[in-house]
Protein backbone atom coordinates (compact mmCIF):
# COMPACT_ATOMS: atom_id res chain seq x y z
CA UNK A 1 0.00 0.00 0.00
CA UNK A 2 2.77 2.62 0.36
CA UNK A 3 3.84 2.19 -2.92
CA UNK A 4 0.84 2.94 -3.90
CA UNK A 5 1.09 6.88 -1.54
CA UNK A 6 5.05 7.24 -2.26
CA UNK A 7 6.00 5.37 -4.98
CA UNK A 8 9.52 7.18 -5.58
CA UNK A 9 11.97 9.69 -4.01
CA UNK A 10 11.10 12.20 -6.44
CA UNK A 11 7.55 11.95 -5.24
CA UNK A 12 8.99 12.22 -1.63
CA UNK A 13 10.46 15.57 -2.67
CA UNK A 14 7.37 16.45 -3.96
CA UNK A 15 4.76 15.72 -0.77
CA UNK A 16 7.28 17.88 1.20
CA UNK A 17 6.79 20.84 -1.01
CA UNK A 18 3.04 20.63 -1.27
CA UNK A 19 3.13 20.03 2.18
CA UNK A 20 4.53 23.90 2.67
CA UNK A 21 2.19 25.17 0.01
CA UNK A 22 -0.97 23.10 -1.19
CA UNK A 23 -1.80 21.38 1.97
CA UNK A 24 -0.73 24.15 4.11
CA UNK A 25 -0.97 26.96 2.71
CA UNK A 26 0.85 29.99 4.43
CA UNK A 27 0.84 27.76 7.79
CA UNK A 28 3.64 25.62 7.84
CA UNK A 29 3.90 23.50 10.47
CA UNK A 30 3.06 25.81 13.35
CA UNK A 31 0.49 25.51 15.95
CA UNK A 32 -0.21 29.26 15.82
CA UNK A 33 -0.84 29.04 12.45
CA UNK A 34 -2.93 26.29 12.50
CA UNK A 35 -5.30 28.35 14.78
CA UNK A 36 -5.45 31.52 13.08
CA UNK A 37 -6.51 29.57 9.65
CA UNK A 38 -9.60 27.55 11.77
CA UNK A 39 -10.53 31.14 13.00
CA UNK A 40 -11.07 31.98 9.12
CA UNK A 41 -13.23 28.88 8.94
CA UNK A 42 -13.65 26.49 6.14
CA UNK A 43 -12.82 26.87 2.56
CA UNK A 44 -15.83 25.39 1.60
CA UNK A 45 -19.07 26.17 3.31
CA UNK A 46 -20.55 26.75 7.13
CA UNK A 47 -23.34 25.56 9.09
CA UNK A 48 -24.49 29.15 8.16
CA UNK A 49 -25.05 28.34 4.81
CA UNK A 50 -27.65 25.54 4.95
CA UNK A 51 -29.71 28.11 5.67
CA UNK A 52 -33.31 27.30 6.30
CA UNK A 53 -32.49 23.88 5.09
CA UNK A 54 -33.70 21.67 7.68
CA UNK A 55 -32.28 18.22 6.45
CA UNK A 56 -30.29 16.55 8.54
CA UNK A 57 -26.73 16.96 8.22
CA UNK A 58 -23.67 14.66 7.56
CA UNK A 59 -20.20 16.92 8.33
CA UNK A 60 -17.19 16.02 6.55
CA UNK A 61 -14.82 17.46 8.65
CA UNK A 62 -11.22 17.35 6.68
CA UNK A 63 -8.18 18.95 5.09
CA UNK A 64 -7.78 20.00 1.20
CA UNK A 65 -8.20 16.53 0.20
CA UNK A 66 -12.11 17.27 1.65
CA UNK A 67 -12.43 20.87 1.26
CA UNK A 68 -11.25 19.77 -3.03
CA UNK A 69 -8.45 22.10 -3.64
CA UNK A 70 -8.15 22.20 -7.20
CA UNK A 71 -11.74 21.15 -8.18
CA UNK A 72 -14.81 23.16 -8.81
CA UNK A 73 -17.13 23.06 -5.16
CA UNK A 74 -19.51 20.19 -7.27
CA UNK A 75 -16.38 18.37 -8.16
CA UNK A 76 -15.17 17.73 -4.50
CA UNK A 77 -16.19 14.31 -2.39
CA UNK A 78 -18.26 15.74 -0.16
CA UNK A 79 -20.45 17.23 -3.44
CA UNK A 80 -20.21 13.71 -5.00
CA UNK A 81 -21.49 11.95 -1.85
CA UNK A 82 -24.25 14.76 -1.95
CA UNK A 83 -25.19 13.33 -5.40
CA UNK A 84 -25.32 9.78 -3.92
CA UNK A 85 -27.71 10.85 -1.46
CA UNK A 86 -30.07 12.59 -3.17
CA UNK A 87 -30.29 10.08 -6.04
CA UNK A 88 -30.74 7.17 -3.51
CA UNK A 89 -33.73 9.61 -1.92
CA UNK A 90 -31.96 9.56 1.36
CA UNK A 91 -33.21 13.00 2.93
CA UNK A 92 -29.72 14.55 4.15
CA UNK A 93 -27.56 17.56 3.71
CA UNK A 94 -23.63 16.86 3.43
CA UNK A 95 -21.72 20.24 4.51
CA UNK A 96 -17.62 20.31 3.43
CA UNK A 97 -15.68 21.31 6.07
CA UNK A 98 -12.53 20.72 4.67
CA UNK A 99 -10.01 23.00 5.36
CA UNK A 100 -6.51 23.07 3.50
CA UNK A 101 -3.47 21.91 5.52
CA UNK A 102 -5.55 21.12 8.72
CA UNK A 103 -4.01 18.77 10.77
CA UNK A 104 -5.72 16.94 13.43
CA UNK A 105 -4.91 19.56 16.09
CA UNK A 106 -6.79 22.19 13.95
CA UNK A 107 -9.67 19.77 13.41
CA UNK A 108 -10.24 18.99 17.44
CA UNK A 109 -10.11 23.19 17.74
CA UNK A 110 -12.75 23.66 14.97
CA UNK A 111 -14.89 21.04 15.76
CA UNK A 112 -17.63 22.85 17.96
CA UNK A 113 -18.10 25.40 15.33
CA UNK A 114 -18.57 22.81 12.38
CA UNK A 115 -21.04 21.11 13.76
CA UNK A 116 -24.54 22.64 14.68
CA UNK A 117 -27.97 20.94 15.80
CA UNK A 118 -28.81 19.16 12.88
CA UNK A 119 -25.68 17.10 12.83
CA UNK A 120 -26.35 13.19 12.43
CA UNK A 121 -23.18 12.17 11.30
CA UNK A 122 -19.91 13.02 11.28
CA UNK A 123 -17.08 12.15 8.59
CA UNK A 124 -13.77 12.23 10.10
CA UNK A 125 -10.69 12.80 6.97
CA UNK A 126 -8.04 13.99 8.49
CA UNK A 127 -4.27 12.82 9.47
CA UNK A 128 -2.96 13.26 5.80
CA UNK A 129 -1.05 16.62 6.76
CA UNK A 130 0.40 15.29 10.26
CA UNK A 131 2.20 12.55 8.36
CA UNK A 132 3.27 14.61 5.91
CA UNK A 133 4.79 17.43 9.08
CA UNK A 134 6.67 14.01 10.78
CA UNK A 135 3.83 14.79 14.03
CA UNK A 136 3.29 12.60 16.78
CA UNK A 137 1.19 9.62 15.98
CA UNK A 138 0.55 9.51 19.96
CA UNK A 139 -0.54 13.14 19.26
CA UNK A 140 -2.77 12.07 16.27
CA UNK A 141 -4.67 10.06 18.15
CA UNK A 142 -5.67 11.77 21.47
CA UNK A 143 -6.57 14.80 18.87
CA UNK A 144 -9.12 12.31 16.82
CA UNK A 145 -10.22 10.78 20.14
CA UNK A 146 -11.46 14.05 21.65
CA UNK A 147 -13.34 14.11 18.21
CA UNK A 148 -14.94 11.36 18.50
CA UNK A 149 -15.75 11.75 21.89
CA UNK A 150 -16.87 15.45 21.28
CA UNK A 151 -19.11 13.65 18.61
CA UNK A 152 -20.32 10.40 20.63
CA UNK A 153 -21.73 13.36 23.51
CA UNK A 154 -23.94 15.13 20.88
CA UNK A 155 -25.44 11.74 19.87
CA UNK A 156 -23.76 11.84 16.37
CA UNK A 157 -22.49 8.20 14.17
CA UNK A 158 -18.91 8.70 13.10
CA UNK A 159 -17.09 7.38 10.19
CA UNK A 160 -13.29 7.65 10.50
CA UNK A 161 -11.57 7.64 6.81
CA UNK A 162 -7.75 6.29 7.72
CA UNK A 163 -4.52 7.87 6.15
CA UNK A 164 -1.33 7.14 5.27
CA UNK A 165 2.30 8.40 5.88
CA UNK A 166 4.90 8.28 3.71
CA UNK A 167 8.16 6.22 4.64
CA UNK A 168 10.57 9.03 4.80
CA UNK A 169 10.05 9.26 8.92
CA UNK A 170 10.73 5.47 8.73
CA UNK A 171 8.58 2.00 8.90
CA UNK A 172 7.95 1.82 12.75
CA UNK A 173 6.69 5.53 12.22
CA UNK A 174 4.36 4.61 9.44
CA UNK A 175 3.28 1.51 11.62
CA UNK A 176 2.39 3.59 14.36
CA UNK A 177 0.49 6.22 12.31
CA UNK A 178 -1.56 3.41 10.41
CA UNK A 179 -2.11 1.73 13.75
CA UNK A 180 -3.93 4.82 14.88
CA UNK A 181 -6.94 4.62 13.04
CA UNK A 182 -7.84 0.51 13.15
CA UNK A 183 -6.95 1.36 16.82
CA UNK A 184 -9.46 4.30 17.75
CA UNK A 185 -12.02 2.42 15.71
CA UNK A 186 -11.48 -0.51 17.66
CA UNK A 187 -11.78 1.27 20.76
CA UNK A 188 -14.10 3.75 20.20
CA UNK A 189 -16.51 1.60 18.15
CA UNK A 190 -16.62 4.04 15.16
CA UNK A 191 -17.09 2.69 11.48
CA UNK A 192 -13.67 2.77 9.92
CA UNK A 193 -12.92 3.26 6.24
CA UNK A 194 -8.81 2.36 6.72
CA UNK A 195 -7.76 4.67 3.84
CA UNK A 196 -9.42 7.78 2.33
CA UNK A 197 -7.34 7.48 -0.89
CA UNK A 198 -7.23 3.71 -1.51
CA UNK A 199 -6.56 3.31 -5.48
CA UNK A 200 -6.02 6.62 -5.84
CA UNK A 201 -2.99 7.81 -4.36
CA UNK A 202 0.05 7.55 -6.50
CA UNK A 203 -1.91 7.07 -9.21
CA UNK A 204 -1.50 9.65 -12.32
CA UNK A 205 -4.87 9.21 -13.68
CA UNK A 206 -6.23 10.03 -10.28
CA UNK A 207 -4.48 12.88 -9.61
CA UNK A 208 -4.03 16.77 -10.40
CA UNK A 209 -0.39 18.02 -11.37
CA UNK A 210 0.96 18.08 -7.52
CA UNK A 211 0.77 13.94 -7.37
CA UNK A 212 -1.26 14.36 -4.13
CA UNK A 213 -4.57 15.94 -4.48
CA UNK A 214 -6.78 13.92 -6.48
CA UNK A 215 -8.30 14.95 -9.58
CA UNK A 216 -12.19 14.70 -10.23
CA UNK A 217 -12.00 11.30 -11.27
CA UNK A 218 -9.84 10.46 -8.32
CA UNK A 219 -12.47 12.63 -6.39
CA UNK A 220 -15.12 10.25 -7.69
CA UNK A 221 -13.33 7.22 -6.55
CA UNK A 222 -13.23 8.47 -3.07
CA UNK A 223 -16.89 9.22 -3.05
CA UNK A 224 -17.59 6.02 -3.94
CA UNK A 225 -15.15 4.56 -0.79
CA UNK A 226 -17.12 7.08 1.44
CA UNK A 227 -20.61 6.39 -0.19
CA UNK A 228 -20.13 2.47 0.41
CA UNK A 229 -19.30 3.42 4.59
CA UNK A 230 -22.01 5.93 4.54
CA UNK A 231 -24.81 4.66 3.13
CA UNK A 232 -25.38 1.71 6.11
CA UNK A 233 -24.95 4.09 8.55
CA UNK A 234 -27.94 6.40 7.24
CA UNK A 235 -29.56 3.26 7.30
CA UNK A 236 -29.20 2.81 10.57
CA UNK A 237 -30.78 6.00 11.88
CA UNK A 238 -33.93 6.78 12.55
CA UNK A 239 -35.67 8.16 8.89
CA UNK A 240 -35.53 11.95 8.82
CA UNK A 241 -39.29 13.52 9.14
CA UNK A 242 -40.09 14.78 5.46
Amino acid sequence: MLRRVVGALPLLVLLSLVCSSGCGGDRAASPAADGAAASRGPSRGSPADLGDDDRPVVVALGDSLTAGLGLSTDAAWPALVQNRIDAEGYRYRVANMGVSGDTTAGGLRRLEWALDDRARVLIVALGANDGLRGLSPDAMKANLAGIIDLAHERGLSVLLCGMEAPPNFGPAYTRRFRAVYADLAREKRVELLPFLLDGVAGLAEYNQTDGIHPNAAGASRVADLVWAKLQPMLDALPEPAP
